[in-house]
């Protein structure tokens, strides 16, 4: 079937909203019956009859011919399908944008520097990259973005706000910032710079290896089994593994950043839409399986790296310090459309190794601390000196 008429069976989402919810005008009003090609409807649902009838009554009725672009009516109308499924991950994307966000799976974009995403029906700030325009504006992991550039978010998905918060390197864009913590909404008015994501910092701390992971992208497991050889070679006696305001990304490499730490076992489980369970088995061949670890974690730390504090914890191999994480515990799959459009779909649940799906309420540490920044980095420094010296370790300060 052809693209344009595949699209246009899915204008009921949209146009059926439009008739059901005009009041009644002082006007001419006539009540016009739309035709409707069953043959393009075989294998369809029944309600899809009346998809093809608004199509039909808008092509030939509406005033103004020049005004009807069928490419903008099939977008829109796949876009109210998949906004209609109440899931906040699953979401349609134009070409361009679909193409923006393949580029930013490398680690390269322009933007203000913010992982965003949808929690409680509202957009949020996931984290803030560090060095980013975000992070020197003061914008904070779980910060409510309700306006960009006056516009409200209130029926955003998160790809229509990326959109909008995204641009050329050089321009502003002003957001209106909700805070828990503030009585009053605030603006801010941000300069969008080019935004090169560094999946992995590392630097020796002593005889420690600290090894930040900013994002699962596409270099990160590459970037991070070579962080891991440096630290042997310096001569490396424990690693804390930084996961703070990581917003996740590629299921396979947190798969792969597992398997560096475990010797055998189930990274994850993953059930599907027929409630079908799989796992993903640790991958041979980790370079960190005998040095001991301590994971970091906060809200900001979401879906990929989940899957990798999940998988430490579980298995026994480290414990996590820190907040509560964020709480995302489902996988998405782009699906690319035939006019070069996608849907990302959300296709099945993960679950940690023991079997707990963390949706809505995230890791709890072992060690919960309020402690930030430098400060639990230092107190996971004595935690790592204890265990190699074999001194009982103290909790952080909560």
């Amino acid at each position: 079937m052809h693209i344009r008429r595949k699209m246009a069976l899915c204008v009921l989402l949209v146009l059926a909203v439009l008739v059901t919810s005009l009041p009644m005008l002082a006007c001419d009003t006539k009540f016009i019956t739309g035709e409707a090609d069953k043959k393009t409807l075989q294998g369809l649902p029944p309600e899809f009859l009346a998809i093809s009838q608004a199509w039909d009554l808008v092509q030939k009725n509406y005033v103004d011919k020049t005004k009807l672009d069928p490419v903008k009516m099939a977008q829109g109308a796949i876009r109210g399908m998949v906004d209609a499924v109440g899931d906040p991950y699953t979401e349609f994307f134009s070409p361009q944008s679909f193409q923006s966000t393949m580029v930013e799976l490398t680690g390269l974009y322009q933007g203000i520097g913010a992982y965003i995403g949808k929690k409680d029906k509202q957009i949020v700030i996931i984290a803030p990259m560090p060095g980013s325009p975000a992070e020197e504006a003061g914008l904070k992991s779980g910060d409510m973005i309700l306006k960009i550039e006056g516009q409200s978010t209130a029926q955003m998905n998160t790809e229509e706000a990326s959109q909008m918060i995204r641009g050329p390197a050089g321009s502003k864009v002003l957001l209106l910032v909700g805070r828990l913590s503030e009585k009053e909404p605030f603006e801010v008015n941000l300069v969008r710079r080019e935004i090169k994501v560094d999946s992995v910092k590392s630097e020796m701390r002593g005889t420690l290896a600290y090894i930040r992971i900013q994002q699962f992208i596409l270099p990160t497991t590459g970037d991070f089994k070579k962080a891991l050889v440096d630290a042997y070679q310096k001569g490396a006696k424990g690693i804390i593994l930084d996961l703070r305001d990581n917003p996740g990304g590629i299921l396979s490499e947190a798969v792969d950043v597992s398997s560096q730490f475990l010797t055998r076992g189930i990274a994850v489980k993953i059930v599907d839409k027929d409630g079908i369970e799989s796992v993903q088995k640790v991958k041979p061949g980790g370079i960190a399986r005998d040095l001991p670890v301590i994971v970091l974690v906060n809200g900001g730390s979401a879906s990929a790296s989940e899957i990798v504090a999940g998988a430490l914890q579980d298995n026994g191999r480290a414990k996590l310090a820190g907040q509560k994480t964020f709480g995302k515990a489902s996988v998405q799959n782009f699906v690319k459309l035939d006019d070069g459009s996608a849907i990302k779909i959300t296709t099945a649940h993960y679950y940690t190794p023991n079997g707990t799906l963390i949706s809505g309420t995230g890791l709890t540490p072992d060690y919960p601390s309020e402690l930030k920044d430098e400060e639990l980095i230092k107190w996971a420094e004595d935690y790592l000196n204890n265990i190699i010296s074999a001194v009982p370790v103290p909790a952080p300060a909560k």
